[in-house]
């Protein structure tokens, strides 16, 4: 998939996650915001899978499923919902560590439900974009 591609689809997830937001609100959990945002973007067209499996290999050795992405959609970009009141640096990483062991993909969302306006809780992460 192109660069250009991947960032048409980002503008679609954002406007998908400020859509949810402004329906639901903060405060709710992390789960809710999954469902009704997998559910946004099936909406506007987009292949969304949830709960993902994300195997861990070690020394070249696969040891199983060890991590669950939250969101992929169109088997290219990777959704990290989170509702929490302050925004970890580990939640960063967790998405880098996402685009690295699937697949080596290119881009990542971190998005925060639980804030005033959303746009203070989206972060957009890239890996060799």
């Amino acid at each position: 998939m192109t660069n250009e591609r991947l960032n048409e689809i980002g503008g679609i997830i954002l406007d998908a996650a400020i859509t949810v937001h402004r329906e639901l609100g903060p405060g709710l959990l992390e789960s809710a915001y999954q469902l009704a945002l997998k559910r946004e973007l099936e909406l506007r067209g987009l292949n969304v899978k949830a709960k993902v499996p994300v195997e861990l290999i070690y020394k070249s050795i696969p040891l199983g499923k060890a991590y669950e992405i939250d969101l992929l959609v169109e088997d290219e970009i990777i959704i990290e919902n989170k509702s929490v009141e302050t925004k970890a640096p580990v939640f960063i990483f967790q998405v880098i560590t996402y685009l690295k062991l699937y697949h080596q993909k290119k881009l990542g969302y971190l998005i925060n439900f639980n804030v005033q306006y959303l746009k203070d809780g989206f972060k957009r992460i890239v890996n060799n974009f």
